[in-house]
Parts: structure tokens; sequence; C-alpha cells
């Protein structure tokens, strides 16, 4: 079946998102696979053979120096236009706290200026401010101005995982309160929620039911871990807004696609996780 991940990181060495040795030894622990670099060439032929088109997100640069996420920036501007069949685009972590207010939002207008298919900007309040900090607002008001969504990160995350003081990693800036706040002051907003969002997956459901600017996708975890009443709900409530979240290269599309299939959904609920969701949401996203 036809995939858009809405979410997905590089498989190359220059863009993994595990950059570190204690890093790079947690992904057998917390998402059972192995540290395997392949080249932007293989990496786009996987995509395809897999019938995906993905949007890539590089994770790591949320705390790297403006000068150093610049290059990269322009690393994926110059992928997606050399494979624009298989990546469609990318979400970028720019945050105020770490590149500057004023040179943060100067970069984000740089990236929307590239024309490089999909533009999002990526909010993760992990290591950081949370989401609904005043900082972010007049990154916001670009967003809505330029039509690019926002996507904002909830519930636990796999980075830090184990490690001391987990990596300094404060979950309770990704509780889903954040994501009620950015949506109610910003009604204009086109949001993706990205994560299952537990440990407080019911606060998100509640959110998403509450606030209809809001979009979901599921990278990050096995759909077989899912809570019940997350699995409930994407068959009911939800089913026209779950979009699919590959979180390749820490999972395969192969094990995920079976594993979604596995859980009883029925053809019609997967071909609207799978891909239809995400074409209707894309059709109102400037590209």
């Amino acid at each position: 079946m036809k995939l858009i991940d809405m979410h997905s990181h590089w498989g190359t060495e220059r863009g993994y998102v595990l950059r570190t040795a204690a890093e790079l030894a947690q992904q057998k622990k917390t998402w059972n696979s192995e540290t395997k670099y392949v080249t932007e060439e293989e990496m786009a032929t996987y995509f395809r053979a897999s019938n995906a088109q993905v949007i890539l997100d590089l994770g790591f640069t949320k705390f790297a120096p403006i000068e150093e996420i610049r290059p990269l920036h322009d690393y994926s501007f110059e992928m997606q236009k050399k494979y624009p069949d298989a990546i469609l685009g990318n979400w970028f972590h720019i945050d105020p706290m770490f590149h500057g207010k004023e040179e943060g939002l100067k970069e984000l207008r740089r990236c929307i200026d590239s024309k490089a298919g999909f533009i999002g900007l990526a909010v993760n309040g992990s290591g950081s401010v949370p989401a609904s900090d005043p900082v972010y607002d007049s990154y916001y008001k670009l967003c809505i101005e330029a039509g690019i969504p926002v996507l904002i990160f909830v519930g636990t995350t796999g980075l830090g995982a184990g490690l001391p003081g987990g990596n300094g990693i404060l979950l309770d800036s990704c509780h889903p309160r954040h994501l009620d706040m950015v949506a109610a002051r910003n009604p204009l907003l086109r949001i993706v929620a990205a994560r299952p969002g537990w440990p407080w997956q019911a606060e998100t459901i509640a959110v998403l039911m509450h606030k209809r600017n809001i979009w979901y996708e599921l990278h990050g975890w096995s759909p077989k871990y899912f809570t019940p009443d997350l699995k409930h709900d994407i068959a009911r409530r939800l089913q026209d807004r779950i979009m699919f979240g590959g979180d390749y290269p820490l999972y395969t599309f192969e094990r995920l696609t079976t594993e979604w299939k596995a859980e009883g959904y029925s053809e019609a609920v997967l071909e609207k996780v799978f891909h239809k969701n995400a074409e209707a949401f894309l059709s109102g996203v400037e590209r």
C-alpha cells in the first residue's frame, strides 16, 4: 500500500538522528534496531521500493549552533530537490533559545524561501522551553503567514532514555497541555502533534477532540504498544486525522506496516492512516 510518512529521519551518516556513542548504543534497547548508515541514493531507493514518500527530520540540529545547522539545512534542500519523488520535504528544528530569537526567525524564513518541497517547523520542548512559551510567538506568526505547519512533540521520547538524568531531557515540556495552549492561541496555525502522547495519552486525545486544527502522526512507537484508548479511537473518532510516522531508520517500513495490519484495522482505516489523511493535510499546505 502507498505510504506517506509524515516523520522519519535520515539514514545517512551526515544526517543520522543519533549522534553520540551513548545514543547509538541505546538504539537496540529502545527501538530494537541496529545502526546502519546508507548513502543518499540508497535511502531514496529504499523509499521508492517501499512505495513511500517521506518528510524528514534532522532532529539533532535543535541542539546545534546556528552556523552548524545552516549547511545541514542546505543539505536537506539539495537532497529534496534531487529526489523529489521520494523526499517530500523536511521538518526543521529552529529553537529561539538555542539559535537566538531573531537569528532563528531569519533562518526559518530562509528555509521557507528555499522552495524545497514541504517545509515545516518542528518544536520539541525536550531539552528546551515548551512549545507554549511566548518566545515562539513570532515563529508561529511567520508559519501562519507563510502557510506552513508546525510539528509539536507530545509524550515521552526515546532520546536520552536510560542515560544518566535522561541526558537532561525534561519529559514534562512535552505534556499535551502545551499543545492545547498553542492551538488555542493560534487558531489559524496548522499543527501536527507528533508521537503517541504516553503517559498522557487520554489528555492528548482530549486536546485533539477539542482543537480541530491539530492532526496527529504516530512516529516512534510500534502500533502494538499503543494504549487501548488510542487503538480504540484510531478506528473511530480520530480515523480522519491520524497519519503514519515511520521513524526510519529506527524502524523499517516493512516492520511497521506489518504491525499496523496485525492490529485488525479495516482496509479503509489503514488507507486513511497510511496515505489518505496525509494527502488531505498536505493539500492545505504551501509547497
